[in-house]
């Protein structure tokens, strides 16, 4: 019986333009594998995600930036970085959307993920919120992603 090749197995061609943000993403990367690697030890059980959702945010923000404000890239680089994981893709996606222009995860705005179904404390604008208090979101460690902020 004969081999069947699949396109998992095959390694695709990166794009023009790779090169000159590879280092940058590398840089990503190794700041992720040391947030994955943290010690816990004296964190609260939620904290310990914090510091990876902030790299993840970080990496996507440069490839969100590089594509639609600076125009630095092609959209051939902009997919290929999408589609292998250098970005999230419906994190970029809900940023283009007016209103969502600071959202720091996605969970922020799922409301089956908090006690009264409704989004995020992070997502309301400080001016709502009692002067002096400081708001910490459990999902990301945000402190404010409204776009009124």
């Amino acid at each position: 019986m004969p081999k069947i090749k699949t396109l998992s197995k095959r390694k695709q061609q990166r794009p023009d333009g790779w090169e000159e943000i590879e280092p940058t993403l590398t840089e990503f990367e190794q700041k992720m594998r040391d947030a994955e690697n943290e010690s816990t030890a004296g964190k609260r059980k939620v904290e310990s995600t914090w510091s990876v959702m902030r790299v993840h945010h970080q990496r996507s923000r440069y490839i969100f930036d590089l594509y639609y404000k600076r125009k630095a890239i092609s959209r051939k680089l902009y997919k290929y970085c999408i589609d292998n994981g250098y970005g999230d893709g419906n994190l970029i996606a809900k940023w283009k959307k007016q209103g969502f222009e600071k959202l720091c995860c996605l969970q922020c705005i799922q409301p089956r993920d908090t006690n009264y179904g409704t989004a995020c404390i992070c997502r309301v604008p400080k001016a709502n919120l009692e002067e002096g208090r400081t708001v910490e979101c459990v999902h990301c460690g945000c402190r404010g992603c409204a776009s009124t902020d």
